[in-house]
This record gives C-alpha cells, structure tokens and sequence, in this order.
C-alpha cells in the first residue's frame, strides 16, 4: 500500500496501458457479434446504455457518451432502420424523445452481454470480494462519480 502513496509516472504509464488492454478485449469480445448487424463500437456503446437506462431521452444519452449530435443521429439512424431501438415522444415532455430497445434490440444486448460477461466473470471469480469492491471503488474514482 506504501507503494500507492508515491506513484511514479511509469506506474501511472502501466496503469494507463492496463486500462487500454481491459477496454481493447474487453470490446473486441462482442466485435462479430457487431460485425453481423454493420455495426460497431458507437453502436455497442449506445445499445448497452440504452439497455441499462430504459427510457432515457437523446439528451442524457447524447450527456452519458459525450459525443457531438451528428455522431449519436448517425448512430441512432441506424439503430432505427435495422429496428434495434425505438423512439418515442416524452411522457412529461412531449418535445423529448425516449429511448427504448425492442425485441431485436435486448436480443442483441444479451448475446453482446454474454459474450463480455464471460471475461469479467472470470476474472471476478478469480479475486477475492475485498478486490472486487476496491476495484469498483477506484474505476467509480477514475471517472468522477
């Protein structure tokens, strides 16, 4: 633990690269799954938030990705045309748009899910729960929650 108080700059540089291999195998798992339907890791990015936060409108979506509108409307576009998602107008507001999955769309998150499930739960299971909940403690860290 000693060691975590003073982190070197190349410890850091190793750190950062771990997170890069993680994030690389980690969306590479699911890539033919993608491959099948043209889609790629935008796609897989919104699908996956779309499935955890149902309902949620284009703002919150276009917040949680941080990407530019024009990114996320191609990406919606196409979404739409292969009926993987559904928009539909606000029930409060009814000039917001909701995003929600259909059939074809939560069957694609489950086999996506399954394949990336598979790589986490193998390394989850191979540390002990002290781990686990530090580890979750400093991704939560890492991105500012």
């Amino acid at each position: 633990m000693k060691d975590l108080l003073y982190l070197k700059d190349d410890q850091i540089k190793d750190f950062i690269e771990q997170i890069f291999y993680v994030y690389r195998e980690t969306y590479s798992d699911p890539k033919k799954i993608l491959k099948k339907y043209s889609f790629g890791t935008a796609h897989h990015k919104a699908i996956h938030l779309i499935e955890r936060h149902e309902g949620l409108t284009v703002s919150d979506l276009l917040s949680r990705l941080k990407i530019t509108k024009q990114s996320l409307n191609r990406v919606l576009r196409d979404l739409i045309k292969s009926k993987t998602v559904l928009l539909k107008k606000g029930e409060i507001d009814s000039r917001q748009r909701q995003i929600f999955l259909n059939e074809r769309g939560k069957k694609l998150f489950e086999e996506i899910f399954i394949e990336q499930k598979k790589r986490i739960y193998n390394a989850l299971k191979k540390s002990d729960s002290d781990s686990v909940i530090k580890f979750k403690n400093v991704l939560k860290k890492i991105i500012n929650e």
